[in-house]
This record gives C-alpha cells, structure tokens and sequence, in this order.
C-alpha cells in the first residue's frame, strides 16, 4: 500500500492506495475534483456540501447509466468497481474531448 494525497475543491485528503492502483485513483480524483468545481460554478449560492452531494448523485447517475441503469452489484471485488469506474471516466473523458474538438 501506498500513502497519496488528492486535491478536490481545493482541500487534500489522505488516501491508502495499491501501488498499480496509484495513478488510477489521482484519474479519478481529478475527474471528482472537475465535476465539483463545474458544480460549484453552476450552483455559486449553495454551500459546499450541498455542491458535493448534487456532484455525487451526478456521478453515481453517470455510473448507473453506464451499468444499464441498475445499481454495481456490490459482490463485485472493489478493483473490478474501480476498473468499470476508470473504464467509464475515461469514456467520459474521451466524449467530451471528440464534443470540444472543435473549440
């Protein structure tokens, strides 16, 4: 196990991650940490933890969708979950850099 930090809205927080799982996990951080500054963009009057849950429920909404709109079943070991969740980031990543090509 290895000791990392990640940054998300500005705030670090502590992390025990497998070494092959370090670089995977600062992805999905820094796709977390995007998703909460858009938040806190569109919603400016909200408290942050208000911010943090509407975040939260996108995502999940983005993980669900992207399961056939049912909830992980949660037999399913955390690397599997982990991998669908940085198989689907990257999808994610990758539609909305083909959508922004143009700009």
């Amino acid at each position: 196990m290895k000791s990392i930090k990640v940054t998300i809205l500005g705030k670090q927080y502590p992390l025990k991650v497998n070494d092959e799982d370090e670089e995977m996990m600062q992805e999905i951080a820094r796709y977390v940490d995007k998703r909460f500054q858009e938040f806190r963009k569109a919603f400016i009057n909200q408290a942050e933890p208000t911010i943090m849950v509407l975040a939260s429920l996108s995502i999940a909404e983005e993980l669900f969708l992207n399961n056939g709109g049912s909830a992980p079943d949660p037999q399913v070991s955390p690397k599997a979950i982990f991998s669908e969740i940085n198989t689907s980031i990257r999808q994610i990543l990758d539609d909305i850099e083909h959508n922004n090509s143009d700009i």
